[in-house]
């Protein structure tokens, strides 16, 4: 395993650039100069699939290197690092751990829209934090996709958390970059030909303790006129008004074929989909006992949640698949089932399933949900950031293989309940 750092050409020259050089000459020897944690670098890029033995990884605007890491040593893989700062302030933070590596280069490397890379040179593409300089549309589109053919692309990306962010935070997002809804985010991986296999968002203390209390170190020292201050400054004060607004979230992408990209429409069933969701669980199952089950949660006032029954359209306005999310309980404590989750025959293996389940898993999260639950495929579901649920304390009430019965935490921040689970009783369990 290794690492290559490739640092491209500082400013151009244009008022821009200069803020920029200004800013990284403010961040020069921080650990990061982004919001992040090593543990939030490797837990998307786990999230990315089965990779190959030695794996070939791009990571784009690595700073001063300290992500660049964290994949190498968790996939014992080579990674080439691209970054806009010089290679003096990308070794100083990097040198006493990349001693433990067996090769470091530093050569000229290219920026977003430039690349020397030939398609399909990586087996994953990784970028923390660094599409805010250009933006997620042009981080996605081009060559950058072609690079990754038979790979997945992570990134992470500020965006809003509610429908209904504070018209302060609109206006101080407005001036400084084009902050969107997670769907609204999703709707641009999907027409770059992405579909988004998860989504894992930064806790708090990856902005408060790895990233803005060491910067405000700095900042308290410099005079407030001196060239990035004031720039630097402006994200962080926001922060303690309207800091539920928005968050930074981990994206995993898969590029997909032209087959697989139709523009999923998902939305809370309403009273007219019954006959369409039980029929959608009735031909994709052997029996029609998931879709029995879902007919008899929804009778069930205790298990069932409105706007947690989530259904999936295709480009025709037909539902074609279908997940379902409800109440049950670790120990006492509130709880999420995920279960079924049904696409047509016809249209499996094009992404519908997935998108159904990334809807409920955002609503939930709206909904200030705290755990979900979910006996299903071990290849399938850790996509969405689903782990065994015994490294959460949390048991079945029946036997079931470690890695089939799985759990999600939809916030890092808030301790998750233990203990065995009980379902609704429509489940029989």
């Amino acid at each position: 395993m290794g690492f290559d750092i490739l640092p491209s050409p500082p400013g151009d020259g244009t008022d821009q650039g200069d803020v920029h050089a200004a800013l990284l000459r403010l961040h020069h020897d921080l650990p990061r100069q982004r919001a992040g944690s090593d543990g939030t670098t490797a837990r998307p890029i786990a999230s990315a699939g089965a990779l190959p033995p030695r794996p070939r990884i791009l990571e784009r605007g690595c700073g001063p290197g300290r992500s660049v890491l964290v994949p190498a040593a968790a996939t014992g893989g080579q990674v080439t690092g691209s970054t806009c700062t010089s290679p003096t302030s990308t070794s100083s933070v990097t040198r006493p751990t990349a001693r433990a590596w067996p090769t470091r280069s530093a050569s000229c490397g290219a920026r977003w829209t430039r690349s020397a890379f030939p398609d399909a040179s990586f087996d994953l593409l990784w970028c923390g934090g660094a599409v805010y300089d250009i933006g997620l549309a042009a981080a996605l589109t081009g060559r950058r996709r072609r690079r990754t053919e038979a790979g997945a692309l992570v990134v992470t990306e500020i965006e809003f958390t509610g429908p209904t962010p504070a018209p302060a935070t609109i206006d101080f997002w407005a001036q400084r970059y084009p902050l969107r809804s997670r769907s609204a985010d999703d709707g641009i991986a999907a027409a770059a030909g992405y579909a988004v296999e998860a989504r894992h968002r930064l806790p708090g203390s990856d902005r408060r303790d790895e990233y803005y209390q060491p910067l405000l170190g700095r900042l308290t020292a410099l005079d407030s006129t001196r060239p990035g201050v004031t720039e630097a400054s402006a994200e962080i004060e926001p922060r303690g008004r309207h800091g539920g607004d928005y968050d930074y979230a981990g994206h995993v992408l898969r590029p997909t074929t032209k087959d697989e990209q139709p523009m999923w429409k998902t939305r809370p069933e309403t009273a007219a989909d019954l006959a369409a969701v039980h029929a959608v669980n009735a031909a994709a199952f052997p029996t029609e006992e998931e879709a029995d089950l879902v007919d008899a949660l929804r009778a069930d006032p205790r298990a069932w949640i409105d706007g947690l029954s989530i259904v999936v359209e295709n480009e025709d306005g037909e539902v074609v698949g279908h997940t379902l999310f409800t109440r049950c309980h670790v120990g006492d404590a509130p709880a999420l089932a995920l279960a079924p989750c049904a696409v047509r025959p016809d249209q499996q293996g094009r992404g519908a399933g997935s998108a159904a389940v990334r809807a409920g898993l955002d609503a939930a999260r709206l909904l200030g949900e705290n755990l979900v639950i979910v006996l299903g495929h071990a290849a399938y579901y850790p996509r969405f950031g689903f782990a065994p649920a015994s490294g959460f304390g949390v048991t079945a009430p029946f036997e079931a293989p470690d890695d089939a019965f799985l759990a999600l935490s939809l916030d890092a921040a808030r301790p998750t309940p233990t203990g065995v689970v009980r379902y609704p009783a429509a489940f029989g369990v």
